[in-house]
């Protein structure tokens, strides 16, 4: 075979291979870029790895944040860094703290779904209770109003899971948490009478819970 005749075949793969070359890195650039893009947009609350509150884009008008009481998963009443917690009575705090602590003794995890709430926080769930249920006076049944809500008092927890819904059904009173309504096993109070006399029945829901209509 004649050298010479495959020289201009083996110039062509050449220039290939430095065009695949360049294209290979052109591409991983761009996708470095789209990662960085990305992971500088994380969810309000949380900040990505090596990034900085300054990186992390404001909320939306109206969402509401930790500040207004919203709870990441998991949180349990010893999170008093976020101030769904820490915006807790005292009393209501200290006893949930130590249900948890007797709770975790039976490999039972208490978590906090809802504590405290801003009054905003409040009035949007209500809102969003009036279009799922399609009244004012059916969403009444699940929702209070900012002025009337436990919750925006700092005197309710909505607690998790099944499990630790059913503990403190069993065992709330001896540190004078108990259901509030009937609708809400997952929705306790403080009632610092139960330790001795027991937990008062619960309302059937907020509707009826004189307290809603002061």
């Amino acid at each position: 075979m004649n050298p010479t005749a495959t020289a201009p075949a083996r110039s062509r793969r050449a220039l290939r291979a430095v065009l695949v070359s360049l294209l290979i890195g052109a591409l991983a650039i761009a996708g470095a870029a789209v990662y960085r893009s990305a992971s500088a947009t994380v969810p309000t609350g949380s900040i990505a790895d090596g990034a900085s509150l300054a990186d992390v884009p404001p909320p939306p008008d109206g969402a509401v944040t930790e500040e207004d009481g919203l709870l990441p998963s998991g949180a349990t009443a010893f999170d008093e860094a976020y101030p769904g917690i820490a915006g807790l009575s005292q009393g209501l705090r200290d006893a949930l703290q130590r249900a948890s602590h007797d709770a975790a003794a039976a490999d039972i995890i208490v978590l906090v779904n809802s504590g405290w709430r801003s009054a905003e926080y409040q009035d949007q769930l209500l809102e969003e209770a009036v279009s799922q249920y399609g009244s004012a006076e059916e969403a009444a049944r699940w929702v209070a109003s900012s002025a009337t809500s436990a919750h925006v008092a700092g005197d309710a927890v909505d607690v998790g899971s099944y499990d630790a819904v059913d503990w403190l059904t069993a065992n709330g009173a001896a540190y004078g948490l108990c259901q509030t309504y009937g609708n809400e096993s997952w929705h306790f109070e403080l009632r610092p009478e139960a330790i001795d006399h027991g937990c008062p029945a619960p309302y059937a829901d907020p509707a009826h819970d004189p307290r809603m209509h002061g």
